[in-house]
């Protein structure tokens, strides 16, 4: 492997174009789906650790993955993958073969993939290299740096040598760098000796143009160009994805050099274009992990009218327009999306997330309120989407929720206010095809039962913020959640339905998840107490009132902020219920079977030394501090029962009196005293 690496640098720095397609058409292949390059080396240090695990008996702490096991071996193949992106870096500086370029940027997005070995690529002229080469061209830095537009093999041995000494590290000081007028330079003959390609050198960065004998040539060479340009482009938008996501300096200089404004401004041209860009994919993944990386950046594109940019960028690839009232219209029949067309949907509602997820809690003006409706009608129709392959829909629409959680819930009054026609879900008359996709889709993500913090929390506020603002959506989840009970023999937390779905997660060892599902739940009883208990049993509802200071029940309703918004209908009971309702037992919140009375057959002074037994026994669990005896207060809160069980029998004191000396009534303890 280390000869390999020599020999194609070798080649590199003899310029020998051909000799470099082969090499690296070679190392590409091997390494295509390679993401560590060291695993000989770890397939070497985990042996050396089993063997010394079997003679040793002790297993030292492992790392947590193979990307973080560092070996001594494997140094060597870290210096000469610096030294290969550093060659290759000055290499496509130069007059290169449009095949030769695609296959050295396929590399270096391949060797992008080593923290280890980003060196090379972090400092300032190679971010704005691949950033010409990826179409960003609109990019204004101060500084200056010596012209590559030609390099000598001299020259990329000793670039090489200087960007694998100088740059090993990530954190290093990157070069300035500035940009000079475009340099037109003639290409080399291809291999065919047929045809010459044209470049610009752009500040000594290359990109593919026209040549000189472009405008007699048939129309298939002006394709084969223009499709080499744009995978060139690709690989270029690539490596710089890389680099950025996995170099935090990079990222720091990628938004000192107003990476974000020219690809902003290559973005906005893409956006007014009648037909969207079938390479801006790439560009969107930037976009997002530029902004999710980088708070101001977040801000700074706010600030550029970014939500109604990526808005329109929204409808482009959506094939919709907006109409009357915020209604969304197609001219295209309802078919399932492609997976191409969705990807650039979803990076483009992954970026509107990062500059809208405070939204919610701003009030926003009347341009505002007008911008985010229009957002919310468009996202409407995303949901209504129907794609090719449900892990794709699912992932669509999981983004899709995430914004509309970020919304001001003022604003989300466009999700019912669309027509009903004969195929729609509706309540009172109102259009529930919105909400009804948004159950299933809560559904769905609870039957999979993963990662349930970040997947079904947004769906879960999403509905509960939507049932609070909105009285119709209440009542159509009231009544596909919460139907009037029937089934009083089970306990809640074990009913299959969507009820007993939420019920379970109330008690789940996640603390966001269970208050999410406990507040949906919650507000469609509309915070009224008692009836949230009917539904979900005493002991699953004890953890959410005692947060609202609810325990004692005196309050009925609900007296938020949104108290006003819930109407006074009553709560139905069914027949089922009202015949088991007195034998209902509220904690478990079910009929349960009668069993025997433990105390029947007692005397009274039995009962009295029992329940002070039991409470001697509280007393000293409490004491050894494994129990913390709680009661609710007058407030509906709990408290700690300190001083409130001190009484115990006076067999317990004759048996251990100095243990419960501190125990006693002041006046049995000074009569004990004597």
């Amino acid at each position: 492997m280390v000869s390999d690496l020599e020999r194609i640098i070798e080649h590199i720095t003899q310029e020998d174009q051909d000799s470099v397609q082969l090499l690296l058409d070679s190392y590409n292949t091997q390494y295509a789906e390679c993401f560590f390059f060291n695993i000989e080396a770890q397939e070497r240090k985990k042996q050396r650790q089993l063997e010394e695990f079997r003679e040793n008996k002790l297993r030292d702490c492992a790392a947590n993955s193979d990307s973080d096991i560092d070996s001594d071996d494997d140094e060597p193949d870290v210096l000469l993958r610096q030294r290969l992106a550093a060659a290759l870096l000055c290499f496509i500086s130069t007059q290169l073969q449009p095949a030769v370029l695609r296959v050295c940027l396929h590399t270096l997005r391949i060797l992008s993939r080593d923290r280890r070995a980003l060196g090379p690529m972090v400092t300032d002229s190679a971010l704005c290299t691949f950033a010409h080469l990826g179409g960003i061209r609109s990019l204004q830095e101060e500084g200056s740096t010596e012209d590559q537009t030609v390099r000598t093999p001299s020259q990329i041995h000793r670039g090489a040598e200087s960007h694998c000494e100088g740059t090993a590290d990530a954190n290093a000081t990157p070069r300035s760098v500035s940009f000079s007028a475009p340099v037109e330079v003639d290409d080399a003959a291809t291999t065919n000796g047929s045809v010459r390609h044209k470049w610009r050198g752009d500040g000594g960065h290359v990109v593919l143009a026209r040549g000189k004998k472009d405008t007699w040539k048939g129309n298939s060479e002006e394709e084969q160009k223009e499709e080499d340009g744009e995978v060139c482009r690709k690989e270029a938008i690539k490596v710089l994805c890389n680099v950025i996501y996995n170099s935090p300096r990079a990222q720091e200089r990628a938004s000192t050099l107003s990476l974000l404004q020219g690809l902003w401004v290559s973005l906005k041209q893409s956006v007014c274009n009648t037909v969207p860009s079938s390479g801006q994919f790439y560009k969107l993944r930037l976009l997002f992990l530029l902004t999710a990386l980088r708070p101001e950046l977040r801000l700074q594109l706010q600030q550029e009218r970014g939500v109604s940019v990526l808005t329109k960028a929204l409808e482009q690839c959506l094939a919709v327009r907006g109409g009357k009232g915020y209604e969304v219209l197609t001219d295209s029949m309802t078919l399932p999306m492609s997976k191409e067309m969705s990807q650039d949907v979803i990076e483009i509602l992954k970026t509107l997330f990062n500059i809208t997820h405070m939204a919610h809690r701003q009030k926003p003006d009347e341009e505002d309120a007008a911008l985010y409706r229009h957002l919310a009608a468009v996202l409407r129709h995303c949901l209504l989407l129907s794609c090719d392959g449900e892990d794709t829909l699912e992932e669509l629409q999981g983004h899709t929720v995430n914004i509309l959680s970020a919304l001001p819930l003022t604003c989300l009054d466009v999700l019912l206010s669309v027509r009903v026609d004969q195929a729609s879900h509706k309540w009172e008359g109102v259009n529930m095809d919105c909400v009804h996709t948004l159950l299933l889709f809560m559904e769905r993500r609870l039957n999979r039962g993963q990662r349930l913090k970040e997947k079904l929390t947004p769906v879960l506020n999403l509905l509960t913020e939507s049932s609070r603002v909105h009285r119709e959506t209440r009542h159509y989840l009231r009544q596909k959640i919460l139907p009037p009970l029937r089934d009083v023999a089970i306990r809640p937390e074990q009913d299959t339905t969507l009820r007993g779905q939420l019920v379970r997660l109330m008690t789940h060892v996640d603390t966001d998840v269970k208050h999410c599902a406990a507040e949906l739940l919650f507000v469609l009883c509309k915070e009224n107490v008692s009836r949230f208990v009917k539904y979900t049993g005493y002991g699953n509802a004890a953890g959410l009132l005692a947060a609202r200071g609810l325990l004692n029940g005196r309050r009925n309703s609900g007296d938020s902020q949104y108290a006003s918004q819930y109407s006074s209908d009553s709560d139905s009971d069914t027949e089922e219920y009202r015949e088991a309702k007195a034998r209902i037992n509220l904690v478990t919140g079910r009929v349960e079977a009668e069993q025997p009375d433990p105390m029947e057959g007692m005397t009274e002074e039995e009962k009295e030394e029992e329940a002070c037994r039991l409470i001697g026994m509280i007393n000293r669990l409490s004491r050894d501090q494994i129990i913390q005896p709680m009661g609710v207060t007058a407030e509906g809160r709990l408290a700690p029962l300190w001083g409130q069980m001190r009484d115990c029998t006076l067999e317990e004191e004759e048996e251990d009196p100095e243990e419960n000396l501190d125990l006693m009534p002041q006046g049995r303890k000074d009569k004990q005293m004597e």
